[in-house]
C-alpha cells in the first residue's frame, strides 16, 4: 500500500488562483490528484485553470466567495454532483491590507480598524466558513481532511503586521478546536491540521523585505535572515511536501497540529 497516494482524492483549494494555492494545485495535480480551484473572480479562476491544464486535465474551478455561506453552499452542491465526494479542503485564501500593518513611523494607535476587521474576516472567517460548508460533506462520508494556513506571526510577536498576526493566531486555535470536535463527534476519519510557513517573499510582503532600488534586503529582511538558522527565505514549492503528507494516509493519525515550515525560525532563540 502506498501511504502517499493522492490519485483518487478530490482536493479543493480556496484562493487557488493565488501564488500559494496555485503552487499547491500544480504539485498535487502532478501527483495525480483531482483539484478544484475556488477563487472570487471569473478571470482569476479561468487563468488558473488554463495554466494548470498544462500539468493535468484533472483540474476544474468555480467562482466562490469564501466569506459568503450561500456562495460556498452552491459550489459545494455542484462539486458533490460532479465528483460525489470531497476528500481534502485546503484553505489557502487569505491576505493582508496596508491599514492593518503598522508603518515604520506609526504605532498601534494608528491602525485602521476597518482594515483590521477585513483582514480578520478574510483570514479567519475565510477559513471557518469553507471548513463548515465543505466539512458537512466530509462528515457524511466520515472521511476528510481540512488544511488551514497559519503563519510565523501567529506564534510570536512579529512587529507591524498586527491584523494578520491576530487572524492567524485565531487560525491556530480554530484548527485545534475543530480537529477535536470532528474526531470526538464524527470519528477518526476526519482530520484538521495547519501549516505555518516561515518567511517567503511574495507579492504581499515584498516591499517589507526587499528594497526596490537594488534588490537588497531591508532592515526587516535582514533581521529575519539573522533569526532563521538556514539563513535564507523559503521557496513556495517547499510547502508541498508537508501538504502532500497531510493530504494522504501517511498522516492518518495526525490531527490538531500546526506544522512550521520555516528554516528553523520558530526554534531559534536569537542567541
Amino acid at each position: 500500500m502506498n501511504l502517499f497516494n493522492v490519485e483518487n482524492k478530490v482536493i479543493l483549494i480556496t484562493g487557488g488562483g493565488g501564488v500559494l494555492g496555485g503552487q499547491m494545485a500544480e504539485y498535487l495535480l502532478g501527483n495525480g490528484a483531482t483539484v478544484v480551484i475556488l477563487d472570487h473572480k471569473d478571470d482569476i479562476v479561468d487563468a488558473a485553470i488554463a495554466n494548470l491544464k498544462k500539468t493535468s486535465d484533472k483540474v476544474s474551478g468555480y467562482v466562490c466567495n469564501a466569506l459568503d455561506e450561500n456562495s460556498l453552499q452552491e459550489v459545494s452542491d455542484k462539486i458533490i454532483a460532479k465528483f460525489k465526494k470531497i476528500d481534502v479542503l485546503i484553505n489557502a485564501a487569505g491576505g493582508n491590507m496596508p491599514g492593518a500593518t503598522i508603518g515604520i513611523d506609526q504605532t498601534i494607535f494608528d491602525v485602521n480598524i476597518d482594515h483590521f476587521k477585513k483582514v480578520v474576516d478574510l483570514n479567519l472567517f475565510g477559513s471557518i466558513l469553507p471548513a463548515l460548508v465543505f466539512g458537512k460533506e466530509m462528515v457524511k462520508s466520515k472521511q476528510g481532511v481540512i488544511i488551514n494556513i497559519s503563519s510565523m506571526t501567529a506564534q510570536s510577536a512579529v512587529t507591524r503586521v498586527v491584523g494578520y498576526s491576530a487572524s492567524k493566531a485565531a487560525i491556530d486555535n480554530f484548527t485545534k478546536w475543530l480537529a477535536v470536535e470532528l474526531a470526538l463527534k464524527f470519528g477518526e476519519g476526519l482530520r484538521v491540521n495547519a501549516i505555518a510557513p516561515g518567511f517567503f517573499i511574495g507579492n504581499q510582503n515584498r516591499d517589507l523585505l526587499i528594497n526596490k532600488e537594488d534588490g537588497s534586503y531591508t532592515d526587516r529582511g535582514n533581521t529575519i535572515i539573522q533569526n532563521t538558522p538556514m539563513k535564507r527565505f523559503g521557496e513556495a514549492e517547499e510547502l508541498n511536501g508537508t501538504i502532500h503528507f497531510l493530504c494522504c494516509e501517511a498522516s492518518k493519525f495526525v490531527t490538531g497540529v500546526v506544522i512550521p515550515i520555516d528554516g528553523g525560525f520558530s526554534a531559534f532563540s536569537g542567541v
